[in-house]
């Protein structure tokens, strides 16, 4: 199927910002990789660079969302199922040659204490990740804070260990955290088979 200009710009953007972070990448470099006009990125951003890189961003934030639903959604038990993604990062970043790694960490480490649009966004995929994390585990049973702070340390943890695994150019980072996060979501017990509830939303270890 082909694709539109737009669409083939705002990929191209993505995977080069994926790679290169947003300082990297230039607006000329986009439109050469994406086999566009300049005249035609700016017909479609006005914004410019700013603006190709927030639907870029917002481009590789559903990606990895879709990603992530899939295997959270395959995988019943919740300890298994985050095992299970960071299996499929690691697979997909060895096959990428460990340059595909998260589709926002470039970026959002090179806009660290600004109010840009751009760190907005960053923030906003990776709390949306967190929700999708939160959910499953809410579906299993777990009380909603114990969810909602597993969820972060999930993600807090896979995106760490995605960076560490791209440096190293091994798998390990990635599958030994996801062993270890299998690990804690187990500690809290049966609450995947069975539920439980908790005195004002904490979580009973």
């Amino acid at each position: 199927m082909q694709t539109s200009t737009r669409d083939r710009i705002v990929t191209t953007a993505a995977r080069l910002l994926q790679r290169q972070g947003y300082v990297g990448t230039g607006i000329k470099q986009i439109a050469r990789e994406a086999n566009a006009t300049l005249g035609s990125v700016y017909h479609f951003f006005p914004g410019g660079k700013q603006e190709v890189a927030v639907a870029a961003l917002k481009h590789g934030d559903q990606e990895f969302a879709a990603l992530l639903r899939e295997v959270l959604d395959a995988v019943d038990d919740p300890a298994e199922a985050v095992a299970a993604v960071t299996a499929r990062l690691a697979s997909g970043l060895r096959e990428s040659g460990w340059v595909d790694g998260c589709p926002v960490t470039a970026a959002a480490l090179e806009t660290l204490g600004t109010d840009s649009e751009i760190q907005r966004t960053c923030a906003d995929a990776l709390r949306g990740w967190e929700r999708l994390v939160a959910d499953k585990l809410l579906r299993c049973g777990f009380a909603t804070r114990d969810a909602e702070e597993l969820a972060t340390t999930v993600i807090g943890a896979v995106e760490g260990a995605e960076v560490t695994a791209q440096v190293t150019r091994s798998e390990e980072p990635l599958l030994a955290v996801g062993r270890q996060l299998a690990r804690l979501v187990r500690s809290y017990g049966d609450v995947p088979s069975h539920g439980r509830t908790t005195a004002a939303g904490g979580g009973a270890r």
